[in-house]
């Protein structure tokens, strides 16, 4: 059976990673390690021949470099096929087409960067370490550290705005796209866990520890997806195929 597949991974390690930063939607970029990371999830990718028909990608530095980093992976596989990823253009532009590349023969994979991809905006924490924010704001932090109640942070995103973006982009999934395709999205850890979420019709976010360049592969049947009755527990209609795993890791550098 033919079904939409859908590819969802967090980006490369990033510098503000190591340094334990809460980049929230600041962003550096990626470190060596980082880059490698990426290379090596194109490279997994085009030995699999899971060559997309379309990517997006959260506008946010650390998500658009692993975006460059997975074609060049690609391109080192297929070197006939591929353009480099020095020709995209608008690569730092947010909510547009970025443009368009050919990673196999006969087919033209567009590149969409996309707002509702980037990461929790953690308000006041943005881009500090929790030292940082301890020395800053003692107080909120002391809270923070004492009760597991959710608690506001200052001109922070709500829960329920970050729950709707990610409604939004599995509805933009859902119905701008049909069976047949391949779908890869590149974004961060907080909002795709929102996003899974939201795909696996949850009524509450999971915690999930998630590596850089952690991929969760879903096939559905983009047809039925808006149907009620018996099909919706049909186990052959939603298939996961790969959750918070990390094989391209495993493969010689």
């Amino acid at each position: 059976m033919t079904v939409l597949k859908l590819l969802l991974i967090r980006h490369g390690q990033s510098v503000g990673n190591i340094e334990g930063r809460m980049e929230g939607t600041s962003s550096t970029g990626l470190t060596p390690l980082g880059e490698q990371q990426s290379r090596q999830l194109g490279q997994h990718l085009a030995d699999r021949d899971w060559h997309p028909t379309h990517l997006y990608c959260s506008p946010l530095a650390r998500a658009t470099a692993t975006l460059t980093w997975l074609i060049s992976g690609f391109k080192e596989v297929r070197p006939a096929h591929c353009e480099s990823p020095a020709k995209l253009p608008h690569l730092s532009g947010a909510g547009e087409r970025a443009g368009q590349i050919t990673l196999v023969p006969g087919q033209t994979t567009a590149i969409d960067l996309c707002d509702d991809l980037t990461e929790y905006d953690s308000g006041i924490f943005t881009g500090l370490t929790w030292a940082e924010a301890s020395q800053r704001h003692p107080d909120l932090c002391h809270r923070l550290e004492t009760s597991l109640d959710w608690l506001p942070i200052p001109q922070a995103e709500t829960l329920d705005a970050g729950r709707a973006r990610a409604q939004r982009v599995v509805d933009h999934l859902i119905d701008s796209h049909r069976n047949g395709d391949r779908i890869l999205v590149i974004s961060h850890q907080w909002i795709l866990q929102q996003i899974i979420a939201r795909l696996l019709g949850c009524d509450r976010a999971w915690g999930l520890p998630m590596a850089n360049t952690a991929c969760f592969e879903f096939g559905l049947d983009r047809d039925r997806w808006l149907q009620s009755g018996p099909n919706r527990l049909n186990t052959e209609l939603w298939r996961i195929q790969q959750f918070n795993t990390t094989p391209h890791l495993q493969r010689p550098r």
